[in-house]
Protein backbone atom coordinates (compact mmCIF):
# COMPACT_ATOMS: atom_id res chain seq x y z
CA UNK A 1 0.00 0.00 0.00
CA UNK A 2 1.25 3.54 -0.75
CA UNK A 3 2.38 6.12 1.97
CA UNK A 4 0.40 8.79 2.15
CA UNK A 5 3.23 10.85 1.59
CA UNK A 6 4.34 9.09 -1.04
CA UNK A 7 5.10 12.04 -4.17
CA UNK A 8 1.86 10.81 -6.71
CA UNK A 9 -0.21 8.53 -4.70
CA UNK A 10 -3.84 10.16 -4.57
CA UNK A 11 -4.72 12.57 -1.59
CA UNK A 12 -8.38 13.75 -1.69
CA UNK A 13 -7.78 16.73 0.04
CA UNK A 14 -5.15 17.63 -3.38
CA UNK A 15 -7.90 18.44 -5.79
CA UNK A 16 -10.38 20.56 -3.90
CA UNK A 17 -11.15 21.32 -0.09
CA UNK A 18 -13.96 19.42 1.11
CA UNK A 19 -15.56 16.60 -0.40
CA UNK A 20 -16.96 16.52 -4.01
CA UNK A 21 -20.39 15.89 -5.19
CA UNK A 22 -21.22 14.06 -8.29
CA UNK A 23 -23.96 16.36 -10.16
CA UNK A 24 -26.74 14.80 -11.91
CA UNK A 25 -29.51 16.29 -13.70
CA UNK A 26 -33.03 15.28 -12.79
CA UNK A 27 -34.27 13.30 -15.47
CA UNK A 28 -38.14 14.53 -15.53
CA UNK A 29 -36.51 17.80 -15.11
CA UNK A 30 -34.91 17.29 -18.71
CA UNK A 31 -38.16 15.65 -20.28
CA UNK A 32 -39.79 18.91 -19.39
CA UNK A 33 -37.25 20.97 -20.80
CA UNK A 34 -36.20 19.08 -23.87
CA UNK A 35 -39.23 17.12 -25.12
CA UNK A 36 -38.72 14.21 -27.30
CA UNK A 37 -40.03 14.48 -30.64
CA UNK A 38 -43.68 12.77 -30.16
CA UNK A 39 -44.34 10.28 -33.03
CA UNK A 40 -48.27 11.59 -33.52
CA UNK A 41 -46.98 14.95 -34.05
CA UNK A 42 -44.59 13.95 -37.06
CA UNK A 43 -44.96 14.72 -40.75
CA UNK A 44 -47.68 12.86 -42.85
CA UNK A 45 -46.88 10.56 -45.32
CA UNK A 46 -47.87 12.73 -48.72
CA UNK A 47 -50.41 10.59 -50.54
CA UNK A 48 -49.82 8.24 -53.09
CA UNK A 49 -51.49 9.56 -56.29
CA UNK A 50 -52.73 14.04 -56.49
CA UNK A 51 -55.34 13.33 -58.70
CA UNK A 52 -53.24 16.24 -60.94
CA UNK A 53 -53.08 13.11 -64.21
CA UNK A 54 -56.53 12.12 -63.15
CA UNK A 55 -57.34 16.12 -63.90
CA UNK A 56 -55.33 16.23 -66.55
CA UNK A 57 -57.04 13.25 -68.60
CA UNK A 58 -60.51 13.83 -67.69
CA UNK A 59 -60.40 17.64 -69.19
CA UNK A 60 -58.74 15.84 -72.74
CA UNK A 61 -61.02 13.61 -72.74
CA UNK A 62 -64.28 15.91 -72.09
CA UNK A 63 -62.93 18.28 -74.72
CA UNK A 64 -61.78 15.38 -76.97
CA UNK A 65 -58.19 17.64 -77.27
CA UNK A 66 -56.60 16.39 -80.59
CA UNK A 67 -53.24 15.28 -78.98
CA UNK A 68 -49.96 13.69 -79.54
CA UNK A 69 -48.34 10.85 -78.03
CA UNK A 70 -44.81 10.04 -78.43
CA UNK A 71 -43.53 6.22 -77.34
CA UNK A 72 -40.60 5.40 -75.65
CA UNK A 73 -39.12 4.56 -79.38
CA UNK A 74 -39.67 7.73 -80.94
CA UNK A 75 -42.66 6.60 -82.51
CA UNK A 76 -45.84 9.34 -82.71
CA UNK A 77 -49.31 8.64 -82.26
CA UNK A 78 -52.16 11.24 -83.07
CA UNK A 79 -55.66 11.36 -81.82
CA UNK A 80 -57.50 12.07 -78.80
CA UNK A 81 -57.89 9.91 -75.59
CA UNK A 82 -61.16 8.22 -75.23
CA UNK A 83 -60.32 6.81 -72.08
CA UNK A 84 -57.43 5.78 -69.34
CA UNK A 85 -56.95 3.80 -66.53
CA UNK A 86 -53.79 3.04 -64.11
CA UNK A 87 -51.79 1.21 -66.53
CA UNK A 88 -52.92 2.40 -69.97
CA UNK A 89 -54.58 5.19 -72.27
CA UNK A 90 -56.88 4.26 -75.20
CA UNK A 91 -56.40 6.32 -78.33
CA UNK A 92 -58.85 7.17 -80.87
CA UNK A 93 -57.75 8.12 -84.10
CA UNK A 94 -59.03 9.51 -87.54
CA UNK A 95 -56.70 7.58 -89.58
CA UNK A 96 -56.16 3.95 -88.10
CA UNK A 97 -57.51 1.53 -85.66
CA UNK A 98 -58.01 2.73 -82.00
CA UNK A 99 -54.65 2.11 -79.88
CA UNK A 100 -55.05 0.66 -76.34
CA UNK A 101 -51.23 1.92 -74.97
CA UNK A 102 -49.58 0.86 -72.14
CA UNK A 103 -48.42 4.23 -69.64
CA UNK A 104 -45.29 2.40 -69.54
CA UNK A 105 -44.22 3.06 -73.35
CA UNK A 106 -44.82 6.64 -73.15
CA UNK A 107 -42.05 8.95 -73.50
CA UNK A 108 -44.67 12.36 -73.48
CA UNK A 109 -47.44 13.37 -74.83
CA UNK A 110 -48.70 17.07 -75.54
CA UNK A 111 -51.63 18.62 -77.42
CA UNK A 112 -51.55 18.77 -80.76
CA UNK A 113 -52.22 22.29 -81.14
CA UNK A 114 -49.02 23.00 -79.18
CA UNK A 115 -46.81 21.71 -81.95
CA UNK A 116 -45.13 24.56 -83.46
CA UNK A 117 -44.16 25.62 -79.87
CA UNK A 118 -42.67 21.88 -79.76
CA UNK A 119 -40.58 22.47 -82.16
CA UNK A 120 -38.96 25.55 -81.95
CA UNK A 121 -37.96 24.24 -77.96
CA UNK A 122 -35.84 21.37 -79.30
Amino acid sequence: MANRNTPGAYRPSDDAPGNRKLIRPNLSEMADRYPTRNFQQRKQVPPEQTNAESYYYLKQMAAKTPMVVVLTDGQEVRGWIEWYDKNCLKVNRDRGPNLLIQKASIKYLYKQGEEEGQRGNR
